[in-house]
């Protein structure tokens, strides 16, 4: 296929050439209408780029095929018999994606470890989840991706599943074995579904981690704007072989999303896939000799234990995406949460994923010399900056096993079921209502179905007076939980 080609930015080439007005949405008629004061700050170009694809980019019956197109070449580029475009973010793809392989009442195995959006999908689609539990690293408080034979025993115990769905990349950088889970999948004539929002870039460089369609994945989510070039909420469903039907996955989609797409995040889609078609594999190349600079100077910095590949090992991650930098810093004597905020408050430099133990920092194509030297800078900062930082209140990090709950409903009868809000001391041995996820990363530690521990809420209660942030619990401050009334 010709790669030079972006059909969706071609079409605004000719919308604008054409001079057309439009008489339909946006109401703000390509900013005619914009308020001067915004456009002072966001510019003119966005709003003109804010195009309907219906009688817009393409006509009423979208016969130029202008977002087909593009899709076509984003599945050619990245070794997928299909590719779809969705506006909504992998939140909205990972959703759909568990209901084109399950229906309300059945069977998914699913990574524990798994983002709130993945129970959300639960809630919504009835299906019932069957969890597959990761490897806990006590040395490291850490959860790495299930292996296949954990995968093989679930199948073993729930032999009516309809499919599974794998975590990988995890927010810390962990990578799973894609094509042994996908050959335990396949021997039983079932789908794998993986979620790898945070690996758009792995297509396009020998030297990172495997993708998943290279890897034998039926289905794999991607969130082009997290390691890739498109705009926020920019998601893209890859889809393989014909164990998923592409016109029900079509047809899950076109029942969540949004009848109202965001033209911004096609026209940067596009984009991306001819940059990295052209110039990923130099670009990503870059990338990886800055991160192992960064790495060497973070390596010599003493307080900073940087996770590397000795977690590469049977019984912990199966590899590890060399662009992520996970950095426990309790060897400075803080929290991942006062190292985050210090570096923003002190050095303007916000990072990711941050807990008890650690914080990360993702670099991309998109890094220079400049960010590089920054990111080194402030973390020497942080380093010399350590011991006036406030001792933190100790957290009760749970033992390994100690998060493996007891589902007691599913999620979906669980979220509606009559609920009390009750004092959190009188939540342990009930089943929670409510999801409740620390954030960043926004995996949660309690969803909807499972009985609550002790372990738990110690851990809770204890890492929300540490700085940790849990933005989806009915009460945030974690005085009370909605659990399932008796």
């Amino acid at each position: 296929m010709d790669h030079s080609r972006v059909p969706v930015l071609e079409a605004l080439q000719a919308f604008r050439r054409r001079g057309d007005v439009v008489f339909g949405p946006p109401g703000h008629k390509q900013g005619r209408g914009t308020d001067p004061r915004v456009l002072e700050i966001l510019g003119r170009d966005l709003f003109a780029a804010d195009v309907l694809t219906l009688n817009g980019l393409d006509d009423r019956r979208q016969s130029q095929g202008v977002v087909s197109q593009a899709e076509d070449l984003m599945a050619d580029a990245v070794h997928a018999d299909k590719a779809f475009f969705s506006t909504c973010g992998s939140s909205l793809s990972v959703k759909t994606s568990i209901m084109s392989v399950a229906g309300p009442g059945e069977k998914l195995l699913i990574s524990r470890n798994a983002h709130k959006s993945v129970i959300s999908g639960l809630i919504i689609s009835g299906v019932q989840p069957v969890w597959v539990h990761p490897h806990f690293d006590p040395e490291r408080s850490l959860a790495h991706p299930p292996e296949p034979e954990d995968f093989e025993r679930a199948l073993e115990a729930n032999p009516d599943a309809k499919g599974a769905l794998l975590i990988t990349p995890t927010d810390w950088g962990t990578c799973a074995d894609i094509a042994g889970t996908a050959e335990v999948l396949h021997a039983r004539d079932l789908p794998l579904i993986v979620d790898e929002a945070w690996g758009a870039h792995l297509p396009f460089h020998p030297d990172l981690p495997a993708w998943g369609m290279d890897a034998g994945a039926d289905l794999v989510v991607t969130s082009v704007h997290k390691m890739g070039g498109a705009i926020e909420q920019s998601s893209v469903f890859h889809l393989q072989g014909d164990l998923v039907n592409p016109d029900v996955l079509s047809a899950r989609e076109d029942l969540l999303g949004t009848t109202s797409s965001s033209s911004l995040v096609y026209l940067t889609l596009d984009g991306w896939r001819r940059q990295m078609v052209e110039h990923g594999e130099e670009l990503l190349g870059a990338a990886i000799a800055r991160a192992q600079r960064v790495r060497a100077a973070v390596e010599a910095m003493e307080g900073i234990d940087l996770m590397g590949r000795e977690v590469v090992a049977p019984g912990m991650a199966f590899d590890i995406d060399p662009l992520v930098l996970t950095m426990d810093v309790r060897g400075l004597g803080i929290t991942g949460y006062q190292g985050s905020e210090w570096l923003r408050a002190n050095r303007h430099v916000d990072v990711g994923s941050a807990d008890a133990c650690r914080f990360s920092a993702r670099l991309t194509y998109a890094d220079d010399d400049e960010t590089e030297k920054v990111l080194v800078d402030c973390l020497q900062a942080l380093v010399e900056s350590a011991d006036s930082i406030e001792r933190p209140p100790s957290v009760d990090l749970p033992e390994p096993r100690a998060l493996e709950l007891e589902s007691v409903m599913t999620p979906r009868a669980a979220f509606f079921a009559t609920v009390q809000q009750v004092p959190i001391d009188k939540a342990v041995g009930r089943v929670v209502a409510e999801m409740v996820s620390p954030y960043p990363p926004g995996v949660p530690v309690l969803a909807p179905g499972e009985r609550v521990t002790q372990e738990v809420v110690d851990y809770l209660t204890t890492g929300i007076a540490a700085g940790m942030l849990i933005p989806d619990a009915a009460d945030p401050s974690l005085e009370s939980l909605r659990v399932v009334a008796e």
